[in-house]
């Protein structure tokens, strides 16, 4: 799905207690991500979620933080990674973007977590701006979004 096209993001009812969340960014490029998390949080509002950020060295160590919190003992209800990728002038780009997004993927349905994830892969800092402006689509509130659906369908699912 494109930016332009996007539906608004509007948080889910969840049935239960407020969901406790962890958000783990990777705050490379600062303005991005803020944004993202910015909107995200607004999501959560909306779910009256208790909500934690975390900050990572950047997008390859979102899977292990994941991982870390997921082997914690700390019960978080979801979880929604934060992150941006820019496209340079090497191949470092597809390495990153490629192994990150399969090691959240793995983390994730190995230990059965409700996951949203906002990792943008984009050629330029425009095409990041334009997905985590206050005002239009977001991704981070549309990971906001998936995280909370997740917690929806694993509640109903265990009821």
């Amino acid at each position: 799905m494109s930016t332009a096209d996007a539906p608004d993001a509007i948080a889910p009812a969840v049935p239960g207690p407020a969901p406790s969340i962890l958000v783990i960014s990777a705050p490379y490029y600062r303005q991005v991500v803020d944004g993202m998390l910015q909107a995200a949080k607004a999501i959560f509002a909306q779910a009256s979620a208790t909500v934690q950020v975390i900050e990572v060295g950047g997008a390859y160590e979102l899977a292990q933080a994941l991982a870390i919190a997921a082997a914690s003992g700390q019960k978080f209800d979801g979880y929604v990674l934060l992150g941006c990728v820019v496209r340079g002038e090497t191949d470092h780009y597809e390495f990153i973007c490629a192994s990150s997004m399969d090691a959240i993927l793995r983390v994730a349905t190995s230990h059965a977590l409700c996951v949203g994830t906002a990792l943008l892969t984009v050629d330029t800092l425009e095409q990041a701006l334009a997905r985590s402006h206050e005002t239009g689509s977001n991704k981070g509130a549309e990971a906001a979004v998936a995280c909370l659906k997740q917690i929806v369908l694993k509640r109903e699912l265990a009821a």
